[in-house]
């Protein structure tokens, strides 16, 4: 089965999270080589994730997090009781009616 395009949006996002996850292992003054042997990865692979291709698998992105010691970030920034958008969401629901069965 072909594979879905990106949209323009979620490409930028992968572009970014690549050049982050590169920052990261630069500040850190880590290769390429000692973060892709660390995860268990190809230095290809790093190399494809640092240019945000959006075809390395989300368990490569998450092992790379690890090394680079930003794993606990990316959690937070999806905890929906702990951003403003699920905060608010959460709000919402709250303020549903219960569902009454007849």
């Amino acid at each position: 089965m072909p594979k879905r395009p990106l949209s323009a949006k979620s490409r930028r996002t992968a572009r970014a999270l690549g050049d982050y996850v590169s920052t990261f292992r630069r500040l850190q003054g880590l290769t390429a080589e000692q973060v892709a042997d660390r995860a268990g990865i190809t230095r290809n692979t790093l190399r494809k994730l640092e240019q945000g291709d959006a075809s390395v698998g989300l368990d490569v992105f998450l092992e790379v997090c690890r090394v680079l010691g930003v794993l606990d970030f990316v959690t937070e920034g999806m905890n929906p009781y702990e951003t403003a958008l699920g905060q608010s969401l959460v709000e919402q629901n709250l303020a549903l009616p219960k569902r009454v069965r007849r």
